[in-house]
């Protein structure tokens, strides 16, 4: 048999090796395969096993007689061309995949955006906001926040106040938002009741440290953009917005 001096494209050298073994025997045990290649019998079937996976090599019989036997090198294209295939449609789910990786890329000096998706994703964000080492300042909406997570929030207002963790929020003068108002002292929570018929908001948002939390009830989307500048600019515009809204409750 003329040797095979290059790599088969697709296999390892080992591959090649055992390939052209058989190809050569046409069908062999592995300890007969593994005397012709040249290779332990440890190795060998790990070679076999792949080749088979690779629908070179099919298995005649059972242990102790079973064989190994060698398809035809015309498999070699089909299998290339599967191979082709499922590297194509690995590449479109990567390049699918790129926008959303680059938002999270931590670039040196740029912004860092992070997107959690329903209620748990929602929850996630609400549980970043414990980690402040400021007062948060907020627009926030207890009417909408009740009805998506009922059961999280009486303990988490609990595991804020107990972090000593304050917040200063605008919210709606609606019902539900008056009656958290009663409990802002324990909360440690300063609130400022905005009319509804010309401030209403769902979307929640906290400002603290160098981050901004979106939280969107509708679209059930918790967003943090982490980016000092940008947390700078909105503690600003909270400020002004604070100043105007304490005047309006009065």
């Amino acid at each position: 048999m003329k040797k095979i001096t290059k790599t088969i494209a697709g296999l390892s050298a080992r591959q090649t090796e055992v390939y052209c073994v058989l190809l050569k025997l046409g069908k062999g045990t592995v300890a007969e395969v593994m005397r012709e290649a040249k290779m332990n019998r440890t190795t060998g079937y790990s070679v076999l096993d792949s080749l088979v996976g690779k629908g070179l090599v099919t298995i005649s019989g059972k242990e102790p007689k079973q064989e190994y036997v060698a398809e035809s090198p015309d498999n070699l294209l089909k299998y290339l061309n599967h191979e082709a295939e499922e590297a194509q449609a690995r590449a479109k789910e990567v390049e699918n995949l790129i926008p959303e990786l680059k938002s999270i890329h931590n670039v040196a000096g740029r912004p860092k955006v992070m997107f959690y998706e329903g209620e748990e994703g929602l929850e996630r964000v609400y549980e970043d906001t414990l980690t402040s080492h400021e007062p948060i300042r907020a627009y926030a909406n207890f009417e909408d926040a009740t009805k998506t997570l009922p059961h999280y929030f009486p303990e988490y207002f609990r595991r804020r106040a107990e972090k000593r963790i304050s917040i200063r929020g605008i919210v709606p003068d609606n019902l539900a938002g008056r009656q958290n108002a009663e409990r802002n002292r324990e909360e440690l929570r300063e609130m400022a009741l905005v009319p509804t018929n010309k401030y209403y908001f769902s979307p929640e948002i906290n400002i603290y440290d160098d981050k901004i939390m979106i939280a969107s009830w509708k679209e059930k989307l918790g967003i943090i953009i982490q980016s000092k500048e940008i947390a700078d600019a909105m503690k600003s515009i909270f400020e002004l917005a604070w100043a105007e809204a304490k005047r309006l409750s009065r």
